[in-house]
């Protein structure tokens, strides 16, 4: 009984004692304790939502690029590589690669190369090049060679769900994140993205030469084009091709192009349609300046379709290229590509399309921050 007494005793002791300490310790103001256990437990949760937003790594985006090459196009289109690389901005870049098995092996040596090169700063993969066994030599034949492959992408490229396809005569003059945010901007409906073929009826090819449906006015041009697979493969794309290759294949003078044409043509609901600065060619130039969107925020992506790359048709499009080619990764974009570019622009002035260098050079500056 009396070590009961103890006992008891003992404890009024210690518990005495840890209220005065509290009474000691704690603020003056009092504190709400009628917070439910599921209201305590949801606080519990938000703020760990918060402490993991807080501390969470933000994952860039992720821009593909794909390109198509045969023949003798591996220079070409190693320079538009190059340039994409060069104005890959914050983006996670990745460069897909569909070309005959003779010339993938360069691909992958020079890719490799400018990987370690960069600092791993983007990644790639190489693909074979793919027909249907039905009309497989007339698919190929189509344009230049090899050209529809493009159209067969959904299938060949499965894994991905969409892409920045760019034929092998592009080049990237202004950030690539530039182009591939207009996914963020196309309906739930829309399953690719082009420019017009032309932006003037007086000039335009469609409307004046076609045998066979074009989307709009004046038509689409297919060198720059945001796919997504997913929808394309929803829609059932490839099935649509065959159809209507049977049908126009007397008349389809730009072959894939004509194709990608009759079936927006019929679905108008399923393409979108960005400015032409994002696919610029020398007839924005050769005559007068109409492409007002290149004159307000300068050329996003060249394209010096019908050779003018390669020729001296267009002074001022082969002076970009021969400055992107010289380039070398890794060395000083402001001296050795802005102003080798400036510089070499600054000797067409006197063509029509030279005469409007600053929008040549001008998304170049803002990325170099030289404004």
């Amino acid at each position: 009984m009396v070590k009961i007494k103890l006992s008891c005793l003992f404890l009024c002791v210690i518990g005495f004692s840890i209220i005065t300490l509290l009474c000691l310790y704690l603020p003056d103001k009092p504190i709400a304790y009628n917070i439910s256990r599921m209201s305590a437990l949801n606080a519990s949760i938000l703020l760990g939502s918060q402490s993991a937003q807080l501390f969470q790594t933000k994952k860039n985006e992720e821009v593909v690029i794909a390109v198509v090459i045969c023949g003798n196009r591996t220079s070409e289109a190693l320079v538009m590589i190059k340039s994409a690389i060069v104005f890959r901005g914050n983006s996670d870049l990745r460069i897909v690669v569909i070309a005959e098995k003779n010339i993938q092996q360069e691909f992958d040596e020079t890719l490799r190369d400018w990987r370690l090169l960069t600092n791993d700063s983007f990644s790639y993969e190489i693909h074979s090049i793919i027909f249907p066994k039905e009309h497989s030599d007339e698919w190929r034949k189509l344009f230049q060679p090899c050209a529809s492959e493009r159209l067969f992408l959904p299938s060949v490229l499965n894994h991905l769900d969409s892409i920045l396809y760019v034929d092998t005569d592009t080049l990237f003059l202004s950030n690539v994140e530039d182009v591939w945010k207009h996914f963020a901007l196309m309906n739930s409906s829309q399953l690719a993205a082009m420019v017009p073929e032309h932006e003037d009826l007086n000039v335009g090819w469609y409307n004046r030469f076609a045998n066979h449906p074009y989307y709009g006015k004046l038509g689409l041009n297919s060198g720059v084009m945001l796919m997504n697979l997913t929808r394309m493969r929803e829609f059932d794309w490839i099935s649509r091709l065959a159809p209507v290759l049977e049908k126009y294949r007397l008349y389809l003078t730009w072959g894939d192009q004509d194709i990608i044409n009759v079936i927006f043509h019929d679905h108008p609901d399923k393409v979108y349609v960005y400015p032409c600065r994002y696919n610029y060619r020398s007839d924005h130039c050769m005559y007068m300046s109409n492409c007002k969107s290149a004159e307000e925020d300068g050329v996003a992506v060249l394209h010096g379709s019908r050779s003018t790359f390669q020729t001296n048709k267009q002074p001022a499009f082969r002076a970009l290229f021969t400055a992107m080619s010289q380039y070398q990764l890794g060395s000083d974009p402001v001296k050795y590509l802005l102003e080798a570019s400036a510089s070499l622009l600054n000797e067409t002035t006197s063509t029509n399309c030279g005469h409007l260098a600053p929008i040549f050079t001008h998304n170049m500056r803002l990325m170099f921050q030289t404004v």
